[in-house]
């Protein structure tokens, strides 16, 4: 019964991420649009605008719908911080992605398809384990050590149990 509760909730939450994902790709998207075809900016600056005010708009989502825990107010800092962090190496895989396939000759308006589908499970993965974690096993924990612990590595020094 609980496996079955744990499988649900999971689902619900899936969902949830694709819609508050939704609500980040077409909010960036139209900034996107406004500075790049509007206003006439660099391909820089109008993917740095539009992903910033895409990014305000989903962390508020992700932390306070998707991935919502009480246990993570206590640690809003550190949650803060790991977002920052894994959406600074969003973004510029994000820019490297669209500026290769717009050298390559696809529009930038459909590289960022493309590099939303990339994202979708990479940021999925980050967010659910090491963002927002539902549990304090987490707590604390560098992304290298996160690896490495997922990949059960035994560090320097430490011998494996």
């Amino acid at each position: 019964m609980a496996q079955k509760q744990t499988k649900h909730r999971r689902i619900i939450q899936f969902v949830q991420y694709m819609v508050s994902g939704g609500v980040y790709f077409w909010t960036g998207y139209a900034a996107f649009f406004v500075f790049w075809s509007v206003l006439h900016w660099s391909l820089w600056w109008a993917k740095i605008l539009a992903d910033v005010i895409g990014w305000v708009v989903n962390y508020a989502l992700q932390r306070f719908w998707v991935f919502s825990n009480p246990r993570l107010a206590e640690h809003r800092i550190e949650v803060t911080k790991r977002y920052a962090i894994i959406t600074l190496v969003d973004f510029l895989l994000d820019y490297v992605i669209v500026r290769e396939l717009k050298v390559a000759g696809l529009t930038p308006y459909l590289g960022q398809f493309v590099s939303a589908g990339f994202f979708t499970v990479w940021n999925y993965a980050w967010y659910r384990w090491w963002v927002f974690p539902e549990t304090q096993q987490l707590h604390g924990k560098s992304i290298r050590s996160l690896l490495l612990d997922a990949q059960n590595v035994p560090r320097r020094g430490k011998a494996k149990k």
